[in-house]
Parts: structure tokens; C-alpha cells; sequence
């Protein structure tokens, strides 16, 4: 913060050009000649400049709440190269996807394991993969298979959130589903509904 010193005239008036900041020093005994009575428009700027702080604080505030750009919405989340451990994902973090993609109407005629590749795919595909690259999965049948695409990551209010599709072969015909799925502190995804 800063100060300056501004100086009153021979009558203790301070010249309209300081007015606006609203600090003035006055030369001894000026103080004594001015009247509380005579109508001070000093304080005026003082408070527009304070509602000009405000705003642009606001704004400020704001600004952080957008990324909208060229490439669509934007983060700083940033997909980690490769899942850790092997590639299994665990129980808990699959649990908590609620059977996700697979587990609709394009995983019909799947089993249960093929549906479980599909949705750590899926998983693998929100967590660790960069924006459009392909996530696969192999099926028990060699006719059974699948790829799960996820884009750019975004956040909403405090989570960080990826479109997907997921498409399913089987037989050689592709049924994709599109959705989308927010990141829990513990690192699972849960598809919103």
C-alpha cells in the first residue's frame, strides 16, 4: 500500500486535482479552518475507487471459474502415463463406477468377466490415459471386444470430470455409449447419471 502526500492551498482547501484520493496533509492550523459544516465531495471518489476495488476483485474471483478455450474445456489434471501395479484395477475402485458404460445396454450378451475387462478399460481410460487415445479390452470369446475413448478432463467445482464412449464389439457389430464420470478423492470415477 502507498501513500501520497498531497498539499492545501493557502485557504486549508485541498485543490480538486488530490480531491479524488481522499489523503490530504495540511499545513499547521489549516485543519482549524476548515468547517465540518461546508460540503466535502472527498470521500465521493473514495468510495467509487473502493467499489471499483470490489468489483475487480470479484472478477478476479470469477475469472478462475471458466477455461473454456479453442480445445474445449481445460484442467489441470493431467492423466498419469500407466496404471500402477500391473494394470489390475482393484474391487473398490470398479465397485464404485456402478457398472459404468458396459454395464448398460452395450454390454448385453457379455459375461460377467468380459464386462468386468470392459470396466476397467473404462477406469483406465478416465484415470490414466491422455484425451483420445483408445483404451482396449479383450473378451473371452475372440468375437467379444471393446474400446473406451475418454476426452479432455475438466473440473467442476472440486472434482475433475471426462466425457467417454465406450463401444462394444460383438460379432463384429459396435454399439457405442457416450457418458460421463467425476473423480472421487480416492482416485475412483463415478459415471454421472
Amino acid at each position: 500500500m502507498f501513500f501520497i502526500d498531497y498539499r492545501a492551498d493557502a485557504c486549508g482547501q485541498i485543490s480538486d486535482k488530490y480531491q479524488h484520493y481522499g489523503l490530504a496533509i495540511l499545513p499547521d492550523g489549516a485543519a482549524a479552518n476548515l468547517s465540518r459544516s461546508s460540503p466535502s465531495r472527498s470521500r465521493e471518489p473514495v468510495a467509487g475507487m473502493k467499489i471499483r476495488v470490489a468489483l475487480v476483485s470479484a472478477l478476479m474471483a470469477v475469472s478462475g471459474c471458466t477455461t473454456l478455450g479453442k480445445g474445449g474445456p481445460a484442467s489441470p489434471v493431467t492423466p498419469v502415463a500407466t496404471p500402477p501395479g500391473g494394470g489390475k484395477v482393484g474391487t473398490s475402485i470398479v465397485a464404485a463406477m456402478n457398472g459404468g458404460l458396459v454395464g448398460g445396454s452395450i454390454g448385453s450378451g457379455l459375461s460377467d468377466a468380459e464386462k468386468r475387462k470392459g470396466l476397467e478399460a473404462e477406469y483406465k481410460a478416465l484415470e490414466y490415459t491422455a484425451s483420445g487415445q483408445k483404451v482396449t479390452w479383450k473378451g473371452d470369446s475372440s468375437t467379444h471386444y471393446g474400446e473406451v475413448v475418454a476426452a479432455q478432463p475438466y473440473r467442476v467445482g472440486s472434482q475433475d470430470c471426462r466425457q467417454y464412449t465406450h463401444t462394444v464389439y460383438t460379432s463384429g457389430a459396435g454399439v457405442t455409449a457416450r457418458g460421463t464420470a467425476c473423480r472421487n478423492a480416492d482416485g475412483s470415477w463415478t459415471p454421472l447419471t
